[in-house]
């Protein structure tokens, strides 16, 4: 949600924002409008409480004829009052509507266009040359049944398509590698957190979740009205709701480990072999409370804590600076790392971190309180360390000739010393 007194302020920015986002510009006129309504309904109710308090001060020492006069006038009074209350109501519940329809505002620097009209910000190391090095690339999927570590069949017989197990050493790979960020997160000052998978509509709605991207989400309705999480931002961005936190001492960092749901609505056809768009996934995520002024930098550091990550798993990648078309609706700006899959030719998505400013808190009712007693919404920040897919990746860049798979180095310690997964038969 926005702040009324920004869009009153500075609606020509709200309108911009709008625009890049190929959005509804005539909102912000709609809002003000609605504002206007809104407040002027509240007068009028408020006036008309005002006097019938009046009446009911007078009705005590009125003489008996005044007293029949004056509950004539209250009960004439009490039907227009019901009837201001109603009008108000309803002019609130309008503008609020209107309010919760606009996404956040976006930083000027973040670049015009829609998914494909990202800007490349850098290049982070060389593919290789398998040709050179005498041998065709295997894919994630083939790699990891040649290990015994994939098993998409079962998973599908089990739970339906997009489905899997993971098992032996590329399960411990993906452990592994959750406890790696972990470890790198709390050396950076987060909180290790496991989170709940499912929550409120509330929590769901004030992250911003259920907007454009509501199909995405899974639900469970009758007897419960409840939603599992794509990403344990959710969980961790509901944690304070309705609470006034303490940045005296700095941000406020968490580092959530999850399983995640995602129901890939609309992508049919997409990406349906192996692992990389499926229903379940595991991921550790990192989440920020600050206050409104340091969020650009906390964002800088996120990025750079996933810098930090994909390092470790030695897989060459670029960043990419999302265009405002392609942002989620919490998002003043983000980045994505994407890694290079050899044998799709391209980069695709490891990790994104998303400023999202003061947008959730304010939905959330998330404060700090400052040195002269009032209190204001914080800013909120969220940044992908590890997930599932990133095994795509790890497996396909550090392949050998034989189907063996070159486990990273900084890896090794978490695998009890491990340094190759070697190919083997499936057991049953």
């Amino acid at each position: 949600m926005l702040d009324i007194r920004f869009i009153q302020e500075h609606p020509d920015v709200v309108r911009e924002s709008q625009r890049k986002r190929g959005e509804s510009v005539e909102l912000v006129d709609e809002v003000l409008k609605a504002d206007s309504e809104r407040r002027a309904a509240l007068q009028d109710y408020e006036s008309r409480r005002a006097e019938q308090k009046s009446l009911g001060k007078r009705m005590g020492s009125a003489s008996p004829d005044e007293k029949a006069d004056l509950l004539a006038q209250t009960k004439s009074l009490s039907d227009k009052v019901n009837a201001c209350k109603a009008a108000s109501d309803e002019a609130n519940a309008r503008y609020t509507d209107l309010m919760w329809k606009f996404s956040n505002v976006v930083e000027p620097e973040a670049p015009e266009g829609g998914e494909d009209d990202y800007v490349v910000v850098k290049k982070v190391g060389t593919p290789r040359d398998f040709a050179k090095e005498g041998f065709e690339p295997k894919n994630h999927l083939d790699l990891g049944v040649g290990v015994a570590g994939i098993d998409m069949r079962r998973g599908v017989k089990v739970s339906g398509s997009r489905f899997y197990f993971l098992r032996g050493d590329v399960a411990r790979l993906e452990i592994a590698m959750l406890t790696m960020a972990v470890d790198q997160a709390m050396e950076h000052g987060f909180i290790p957190t496991i989170t709940p998978t499912l929550v409120r509509p509330e929590v769901m709605a004030g992250t911003g979740f259920l907007n454009a991207h509501a199909d995405e989400i899974y639900r469970l309705r009758e007897p419960d009205d409840q939603y599992l999480v794509g990403t344990s931002e959710v969980s961790l961005a509901g944690m304070h709701e309705d609470e006034i936190l303490d940045l005296s001492k700095g941000p406020l960092r968490y580092c959530g480990w999850s399983s995640c749901y995602r129901r890939e609505a609309g992508s049919a056809g997409k990406d349906t072999m192996g692992i990389i768009r499926v229903h379940q996934f595991d991921k550790v995520e990192m989440f920020v409370y600050c206050k409104q002024e340091d969020s650009r930098d906390q964002h800088k550091q996120l990025l750079a804590m996933e810098q930090e990550m994909l390092a470790k798993v030695d897989v060459p990648y670029r960043i990419i600076d999302t265009a405002a078309g392609d942002l989620g609706s919490s998002a003043a700006r983000k980045f994505d790392c994407e890694a290079w899959v050899p044998t799709q030719g391209r980069y695709r998505e490891l990790t994104s971190t998303s400023n999202c400013t003061e947008y959730q808190a304010r939905r959330l009712n998330e404060r700090e309180r400052l040195e002269d007693g009032s209190t204001r919404p914080v800013s909120t920040l969220n940044g992908t360390l590890a997930t599932t897919r990133w095994l795509v990746a790890i497996l396909e860049n550090h392949q050998n000739a034989d189907g063996s798979i070159v486990i990273p180095e900084a890896m090794r310690s978490y695998v009890g010393g491990k340094e190759v997964i070697e190919p083997q038969t499936w057991e049953a």
